[in-house]
């Protein structure tokens, strides 16, 4: 492994066979979700416990900042497509970020609905979620420029990119939380914002890691004035800061976000449609229908996989029998079990998908998500079987770790496989566009998997039975759709055109 000093001199040096950008990002990445991980965890208790809100405001102003939160990506991914480029990009949402985090933990205030301090944490807020566009759908780039669109070690590369982010969301919320519940609110958001400060030091200092990857599309044309001496790039910023204002705005009515996710869902997909139709010939149109097949099926794994926190995270608190060596373990801290799953897996599912490869055997994109839908069917369908085999008794808590496990492999075919298939599909003046409706299709499924949290009745007492049928139903319903998918993956696979990448990217 390198040690030497970072610079332009070793640009070209690989760590563990993948560029040295991989880590860098892995790093960066890691430390933005440690502080949006570490913030979530808190926030809800912040709502009600500090602001005083009653559940159901506090509840409708988290869903509000989480949907507002994958939302912003599609705007984020299109100015860095056409102005700002993915490095730039990343680098102003993590600024907006961090101070966000900061103006949390300064505004605290003495408790209570007071106007000028819950005024404050709309604003930071608002600067979270606007960094949060500017940075998520972006940073993934990065990590796909970082590669030739036909080299094997994409899905690899992407594997580790997210346990990067499951390592931050590991560690996130049990500093954040325990600083928050122990020492003041302001120290638990205060160390969500130092994670982030911790990672904007790394993305600056290591900068020569990315290999000159992620630049402007058109430099002259960002330092040319374009208003009031302003250049396009500080106008931009400019209307970053104007956007934190009118996000301050809409945040405090939560309840419409909900209809405007779904029109804005459709209104970029129509988008999408009409420019390949307009712009593109036939292997990039070809491919951009197979990126969307695959968003399209983005809504559907999310709306099942993040029962996890809401209808599986009340189930265990309900109906599961969680005394480990003489000690009831929380419900809640069974939410850090996924990404100690991740950690553990995603190396092992890296390590796999290259020995596939190799021997010819590795599955496509669209198979992988097939796979994926069904082992999230099949979670389900092992907790309702462990359920059923206990009766009357409580659920043993083996098949809480089961259901994680399984979701946690669909998730390792789905997620980081998405994340690679977005940027080898997308044309290069779409990427960050076609990503960040990648994290609108995600912010979708997060509307989704409220309506089904909602269905299985699991805020009433006694609603065990009602959770075991609705994921008995969604368990089968989710396989038979993988099974569909795999059926239908050699012809998605054809509209990939994988043969024509390696000529079309030499020089």
């Amino acid at each position: 492994m390198a040690t030497s000093i970072p610079g332009v001199e070793a640009a070209g040096k690989t760590w563990l066979g993948h560029p040295r950008g991989l880590f860098l990002l892995f790093f960066a990445e890691m430390w933005e979700r440690f502080s949006y991980y570490g913030m979530r965890a808190i926030l809800i208790f912040y709502l009600t416990k500090h602001f005083l809100f009653g559940e159901d405001r506090a509840y409708l102003l988290y869903g509000a900042y989480t949907s507002l939160v994958y939302i912003t990506p599609v705007i984020g991914g299109y100015l860095a497509d056409r102005f700002l480029g993915p490095r730039k990009a990343v680098l102003v949402g993590g600024v907006f970020i961090a101070i966000g985090h900061f103006l949390i933990a300064i505004t605290e205030g003495p408790g209570g609905q007071d106007g000028f301090y819950l005024n404050g944490f709309y604003l930071a807020l608002a600067s979270i979620i606007v960094g949060t566009g500017f940075l998520k759908a972006n940073i993934s780039v990065l990590v796909g420029e970082l590669y030739p669109r036909d080299d094997a070690r994409r899905d690899p590369a992407f594997s580790i990119f997210y346990m990067g982010i499951n390592v931050g969301g590991m560690m996130g919320p049990i500093i954040c939380g325990l600083l928050g519940e122990l020492y003041g609110w302001s120290w638990g958001f205060g160390a969500a914002g130092v994670g982030m400060l911790l990672g904007l030091i790394m993305f600056v200092w290591l900068k020569p890691w990315l290999l000159g990857k992620g630049e402007p599309p058109a430099p002259a044309q960002l330092r040319a004035p374009v208003a009031a001496g302003l250049s396009q790039e500080w106008t931009i910023y400019l209307g970053a800061a104007l956007g934190v204002v009118a996000i301050w705005l809409v945040i405090r009515y939560a309840e419409l976000l909900g209809y405007a996710l779904l029109g804005f869902a459709a209104l970029t997909v129509l988008y999408i449609v009409w420019r390949t139709m307009k712009t593109l010939g036939k292997v990039d149109r070809d491919r951009m229908f197979a990126a969307l097949f695959l968003i399209a099926l983005n809504p559907l794994f999310w709306g099942l996989f993040e029962q996890t926190g809401s209808s599986l995270n009340i189930f265990t608190d309900r109906n599961v029998d969680r005394v480990l060596f003489g000690w009831e373990v929380p419900a809640s801290m069974f939410q850090s079990v996924n990404s100690v799953f991740i950690i553990l897996l995603a190396p092992l599912f890296a390590v796999l998908w290259t020995i596939l490869d190799k021997r010819r055997l590795e599955p496509s994109s669209p198979a992988k998500f097939g796979i994926g839908l069904i082992l999230c069917g099949a979670g389900f369908l092992v907790l309702v079987a462990g359920a059923a085999m206990a009766g009357e008794n409580l659920t043993p808590v083996l098949f809480v770790f089961l259901i994680y496990l399984f979701h946690t492999m669909a998730e390792l075919c789905f997620s980081p496989v998405g994340l690679s298939a977005m940027t080898r599909l997308s044309v290069p003046s779409m990427v960050g566009l076609v990503m960040g409706t990648w994290f609108l299709a995600m912010a979708a499924g997060n509307f989704i998997a409220g309506l089904i949290a909602r269905a299985t009745g699991s805020g009433d007492a006694g609603g065990g039975t009602q959770v075991l049928d609705v994921y008995s139903r969604i368990g089968w319903f989710a396989i038979v759709v993988g099974g569909l998918v795999l059926l239908v993956s050699p012809y998605i696979k054809r509209l990939m055109h994988l043969d024509l990448i390696a000529s079309e990217d030499k020089p």
